[in-house]
């Protein structure tokens, strides 16, 4: 059994709640490169704040649910995938208003952030402890909480 689309899963996780957390906290951080100076606007950090709450909530219930079954996180995975298919989708339909410098890494970013999780939701299998990932384990008591 590979190991692999656990790892993959868990780092995609794990970077959707980083950025879930910097969107919260930092909203123009996450909207600058995506939409230029229009981030500064009190709309722009509203909405980057609405999505930072989506990566923190989709991060969390990911390594919740890998920590319970495949068949508990292939949803999540998947879901997560979509989330990143559809800012994939609506940058594209907007590529050409946004800024030059940085659209082709917010297009890629978002393309292979789906990718990745698609793939994984289709490949993961039973469980992995954490101590053959050769990881810290989330502490559960942590994602029952959340």
């Amino acid at each position: 059994m590979s190991t692999v689309p656990y790892r993959l899963a868990r780092l995609v996780a794990l970077g959707r709640i980083a950025i879930g957390c910097t969107a919260l906290a930092a909203p123009t951080v996450m909207t600058r490169p995506w939409i230029g100076s229009a981030a500064e606007s009190a709309d722009a950090r509203l909405l980057a704040r609405t999505m930072g709450g989506r990566d923190l909530a989709l991060g969390i219930g990911t390594l919740r649910a890998l920590n319970v079954s495949a068949a508990e996180a292939r949803p999540w995975v998947g879901l997560s995938g979509m989330a990143d298919a559809v800012d994939a989708t609506v940058t594209v339909l907007a590529f050409r208003r946004l800024p030059g410098r940085t659209r082709w890494g917010i297009l890629a970013s978002t393309v292979g952030a789906a990718v990745v999780s698609f793939r994984v939701a289709v490949t993961l299998e039973t469980p992995v402890p954490a101590s053959e990932l050769g990881e810290p384990p989330v502490d559960p008591d942590l994602l029952r909480s959340a």
